[in-house]
């Protein structure tokens, strides 16, 4: 125990075949603001400076108790044993510390979530009225245009000018910004001159699931003490701008209900717009008098042609259009509001319609958009015809793979990626390192098409990172070119041959566009890129990774970030087997990486080697901040000693939080990180941790962005590496650190997980 405690590395000298043992670490000052994961099996240990006494407690109660130890070489420890879960979701415990000082006792307390059995973990798709009641549950459905239907569990609002039930793409050839046409429906049911609005208040359940829709049922006040259940079901077309809504009026199942045999009125008002979906709508300058002259309407509809290259088409299968236009003016968007942006938008509903339904019945609300200017038919528009009910549960592997569907979208001939739902279109870093969800998954075809549209897109050793409709300029980028490699490496090994290194992406051979990458980057890119020659290691400008938040400069990173190098030797590694000539490099830029960036009084990697463009590696400065990107070492196989390796698994460990990995550590480092925006000094430098995303933008989320924060796209990573070096033994202790991401699949966007959570506790997802 002393020696696994204080010097891991006499013990990896000690024991050649060490591996993981099945511990998880809670450290004083390291992990009272995060939330620790204890997988199956695991030991807790707990260090402290000074003596102590620890409870672990379960709603009050005292589930175990331990006094320290001392430790040789200072400080004290204590062991927790026989923490068990034998449930399918995580159990939340506290620990609370007495430490006794010099004539005081101090106290402390943090979080613990005890992990289950990963093969029990399932996926919940439902959620009672009593969660959605709590906020912020929307589902997301999306098509392989790249348009969407985000919509709220609380049936007919609205928090976020991207919340629609139709945000279009009218453009069939590649993703560009969303077009807000169909923004809510409100419903009703009336009975015996009875009326009740389908909301929040007479909600039963919310279902967001895998298979492109959504499900709301509702138990709706009917008068007289009787209730009728109503399900309202919404799915997106897969291939086509094109949602349908399913209301439905399922049989009587209860005494208290209404009978089946009699009829009830259903009313649906939808509110139209048209706008970008970054922009809102204001009535009062012009679209007031331009939206009622844009309506056509019919018996079951109208058409809404607010311009000759768009039109919005609303048809009801049963029942009567009436019209009869109204205005909703100054319509909240609170999340707007909450991050200071403009807040306010206005909606315009031409009129309602109305149908009625017995039990076992249903109608239809189509909704197609086509950026033609002719409405189009239903008929021409794929649904599910057959869809009936969502699976109330899924396994892991099921719902990641209906989870990556939703982001595959076409781009010309090929496939591309959304970076992200609903701010962003395809970015060439998201969509390459997304390969390897897509690749691991079985998406051989997309993966290809998208290798072969971002190969092709390489020039002088670039590719862009932020693509706008068709607009490629953007190029600022230092790791996108570099996960091309990864991609056409795991995509190689998945389908266990290299034929894709000799297709053709116009002129030059996938193979030949690689070349030019490394080529490029040894003599330097127009944008600045360039391999140091005495290291062999890559100087990066600043914002060029995917740690880019810039105005104010947070994480510049100018210099040799080390995720870059690790990227590098991986593509030198690649090549190599086909021109040996790349081989002696990558012996060079290992050599480098082992020698400069490993900081052994922190055992861990240096994150950035600091420096302007001309400083050769070895004159750079490594700063000592503990981040996640040094895991790429270890799961891009760039460094052989395992003493590094393990260190930087261990060290990692105190970034992680349930679903996602912190992007800096909870501590003090010496390598001052000062954050300055118009001439004020907005952090603590040597205490740059963040603990919150949250308030305005540029003096509060963009500094906590990579500073603390937690992000869900590395996570993964964590794992992975956990299992190549911790042994036979740990490959379930990271499976099961991998399945804590199960409450973020089942909150904020039942099925996805968010971008990012808070860094500190309660790890609040945004």
């Amino acid at each position: 125990v002393d020696k696994f405690v204080s010097s891991p590395e006499k013990l990896c000298a000690r024991f050649a075949d060490f591996e993981m043992p099945d511990v998880t670490l809670w450290q004083e000052g390291l992990d009272q603001r995060r939330v620790v994961m204890i997988p199956k099996g695991d030991l807790l240990l707990i260090k402290c400076k000074s003596p102590f006494r620890a409870e672990v407690r379960n709603i009050g109660i005292a589930e175990a108790v331990v006094e320290s130890l001392p430790l040789t070489d200072g400080g004290n420890f204590a062991f927790v044993m026989g923490l068990k879960n034998l449930t399918q979701k995580s159990l939340t415990r506290e620990i609370k510390l007495r430490i006794f000082q010099t004539y005081t006792v101090r106290k402390e307390t943090g979080k613990l979530k005890l992990l289950p059995n990963p093969d029990c973990v399932r996926f919940s798709n439902v959620s009672d009225q009593k969660e959605v009641k709590k906020g912020h549950l929307y589902a997301l459905c999306s098509n392989d245009l790249g348009g969407m239907s985000q919509v709220r569990a609380e049936w007919g609002t609205v928090r976020s000018k991207y919340d629609a039930i139709l945000a279009a793409n009218c453009n069939s050839k590649y993703p560009v910004d969303r077009r807000v046409m169909f923004t809510r429906c409100r419903a009703w049911l009336v009975y015996s001159d009875y009326s009740q609005e389908l909301n929040s208040s007479c909600l039963e359940s919310f279902m967001s699931g895998s298979d492109n829709a959504a499900s709301w049922r509702f138990k709706v006040p009917s008068g007289q003490g009787k209730s009728t259940p109503i399900q309202i079901t919404l799915q997106m077309s897969p291939h086509g701008n094109a949602v349908r809504l399913l209301i439905e009026r399922p049989e009587l199942v209860s005494k208290s209900g209404l009978r089946g045999d009699i009829p009830v009125k259903i009313i649906l008002r939808p509110d139209i717009e048209d706008r970008d979906n970054h922009q809102a709508t204001k009535a009062m300058e012009g679209a007031e008098d331009h939206f009622k002259h844009s309506i056509f309407s019919s018996k079951c509809g109208f058409e809404f042609k607010p311009a000759p290259e768009r039109c919005l088409n609303l048809e009801l299968d049963r029942g009567v259009f009436i019209q009869q236009p109204e205005w909703t003016y100054m319509l909240d968007l609170p999340v707007e509001r909450e991050r200071g942006l403009e807040h306010n938008t206005d909606v315009f509903s031409p009129g309602y319609f109305e149908f009625e339904l017995k039990g076992a019945e249903t109608g239809t609300l189509f909704a197609v958009v086509e950026e033609s200017g002719r409405c189009g038919k239903i008929c021409e528009h794929d649904f599910d015809w057959n869809f009936c009910a969502l699976p109330e549960d899924q396994t892991p592997e099921t719902a990641f793979r209906h989870g990556i569907k939703r982001f595959i979208v076409k781009r010309d001939q090929f496939h591309t990626v959304i970076a992200g739902y609903p701010w962003f279109l395809d970015w060439g870093r998201d969509t390459l390192i997304c390969l390897r969800g897509m690749i691991a998954a079985g998406f051989l075809q997309e993966a290809k098409d998208i290798i072969m549209q971002f190969a092709g897109f390489e020039k002088q050793g670039t590719i862009p990172n932020m693509i706008r409709g068709n607009d490629d300029s953007n190029r600022d980028t230092s790791d996108a070119p570099l996960w091309l490699f990864v991609a056409v490496k795991d995509y190689c090994l998945k389908t266990g041959e290299e034929s894709l290194l000799n297709e053709k992406c116009g002129q030059r051979t996938v193979l030949e566009i690689l070349f030019s990458i490394a080529e490029n980057y040894l003599i330097g890119t127009p944008n600045g890129i360039v391999v140091d020659e005495e290291s062999a290691l890559v100087f990066s400008p600043s914002h060029f990774t995917w740690m880019d938040t810039n105005y104010p400069a947070c994480t510049p990173r100018e210099g040799y970030p080390v995720e870059i190098q690790a990227l590098w030797i991986a593509a030198l590694d690649f090549i190599g087997s086909h021109d040996k000539k790349w081989l002696k490099l990558r012996k060079k830029a290992t050599g480098a990486l082992q020698e400069l960036y490993w900081l052994k009084d922190k055992n861990h990697l240096a994150d950035c080697l600091h420096a302007k463009a001309g400083t050769p590696a070895r004159k750079a400065l490594p700063d000592d901040a503990c981040r996640p990107n040094q895991l790429f070492v270890v799961t891009l196989n760039c460094i052989e000693n395992d003493l590094i390796r393990e260190s930087i698994v261990r060290s990692c460990e105190s970034l992680l939080v349930p679903g996602a990995i912190r992007s800096l550590a909870d501590a003090r480092v010496s390598f001052k990180q000062p954050i300055i925006y118009n001439g004020q000094l907005l952090n603590d430098p040597d205490n740059p941790f963040w603990a919150e995303y949250h308030g305005n933008e540029d003096t509060r989320r963009k500094p906590a962005y990579h500073n603390g924060t937690a992000w869900t796209w590395p996570f993964p990573s964590y794992c992975e590496a956990l299992a190549m070096v911790g042994g036979d033994n740990s490959v379930e202790r990271a499976l099961g650190i991998l399945m804590s991401c199960s409450e973020l699949f089942e909150s904020g966007t039942p099925g996805q997980v968010p971008e990012i959570t808070d860094g500190g506790v309660p790890h609040i997802w945004r």
